[in-house]
């Protein structure tokens, strides 16, 4: 148990902080928590955002109330932090102490414009999805730069409200994640709900000042929307030279422990030291949040720091995976049809492990999950 003078300074509004905020009550935190985040709409889900909240106004965005935490937050912005003082440093001047901190700022989104170009548009925050909903309601044509699982959900939005959309990337529609089986099936999907794809031999620019189009190769196109979608940049400008951040975002080990004594990390500013990469699923912000506030108590994890599951809805569409990724080949069908629209799926991988995809079909999180544990699945 820690001492009631122990201080805990949760910097960042996300998932894995609001996570890691109820976790260190739960195990027992009775000190001081404070948390610091800069986003005015407080703490919310990002995910639906995106899947449900940018396709129907009336839907709200899913926001957590931590009222009951006997907390201290501050809506100001962490502009950097001392090490040796163990201090953090907000934009309005505050300095506020910690014992241990925990940052999980998240990551912004990625942005292509140029120096000189404005009216980027971007979906990060429910003030992006604000921002966008007139545009939405106005456009007729509409181009997506990105075909990942974000890309993906805002061209789906753009369908529901009948605007022709032409998603843009150099790779096919998430075939870098769900390798090509999955991938057609998407394209096939798409093409019957009037999406344009054009695929990009090199980065794409963008066009305008405001921003009205792209640039690929010798041609140019242009939409009522332009709307990037080319991933997310680990929010780490306030860890400048404190040693917690490199260009990769906020290395941690298996405890969610940083490279300094006291600092841990969660979410989507983290990578993984030991996988070399970075994995800014959900599910994984909320494992680590978890994994982070036990460790900053000093007390066992009641989870791993990862989690191989996510969702996304495109075209009406439901996928959910529990497993690694990639996935690469064909996979065993175990129920259903791809064609159909409808379908559970195996994939084996070379080391043993096994990633269960719900394509379309009704099958709760438990389910796959204890499927993704087996080693062989019965197909009849």
């Amino acid at each position: 148990m820690t001492s009631v003078a122990r201080s805990i300074v949760i910097v960042g509004d996300s998932i894995a902080a609001c996570t890691a905020a109820r976790e260190l009550r739960a195990r027992g935190h009775d000190g001081p928590l404070i948390m610091i985040g800069a986003d005015p709409d407080g703490c919310y889900a990002r995910p639906p955002l995106s899947k449900h909240v940018l396709k129907d106004e009336a839907v709200k965005a899913e926001t957590w109330d931590l009222s009951d935490l006997d907390l201290t937050s501050i809506v100001d912005r962490a502009v950097s932090v001392n090490t040796e003082a163990r201090t953090v440093t907000t934009a309005v001047g505050t300095d506020i102490s910690y014992d241990a901190l925990i940052v999980a700022t998240g990551a912004a989104a990625r942005r292509i414009a140029g120096p000189d170009q404005s009216g980027e548009t971007v979906l990060r925050t429910f003030a992006d999805v604000r921002a966008l909903r007139p545009t939405l309601d106005e456009a007729r044509t509409a181009i997506v730069v990105g075909a990942g699982f974000l890309g993906m959900e805002v061209a789906s939005a753009c369908v529901a409200r009948d605007i022709a959309v032409t998603v843009v990337d150099i790779d096919p529609p998430l075939k870098r994640l769900l390798g090509p089986y999955l991938s057609d099936a998407i394209v096939a999907r798409a093409a019957a709900a009037s999406v344009e794809f054009v695929q990009a031999e090199t980065p794409v620019a963008l066009t305008g000042d405001r921003v009205m189009g792209i640039e690929i190769a010798d041609r140019i196109l242009t939409a009522d929307l332009v709307v990037t979608c080319a991933g997310d940049v680990p929010e780490t400008g306030w860890l400048d030279g404190s040693g917690i951040a490199d260009g990769r975002g906020v290395g941690i080990d298996e405890l969610c422990a940083t490279a300094v004594p006291d600092v841990f990390a969660a979410g989507d500013v983290t990578y993984s030291r030991e996988a070399s990469g970075r994995a800014p699923f959900w599910s994984n912000a909320v494992a680590q949040g978890k994994v982070a506030a036990a460790s900053a108590l000093g007390l066992e994890p009641t989870c791993a720091p990862t989690d191989d599951y996510f969702w996304t809805e495109i075209l009406g569409l439901s996928i959910k995976v529990v497993g690694p990724l990639p996935l690469l080949g064909e996979p065993t069908v175990i129920e259903g049809s791809v064609a159909d629209g409808s379908a559970l799926l195996q994939w084996s991988h070379d080391d043993g492990r096994t990633t269960i995809v719900a394509f379309g079909i009704k099958k709760s999180v438990g389910l796959l999950r204890r499927l993704a544990r087996e080693t062989v699945i019965p197909t009849t």
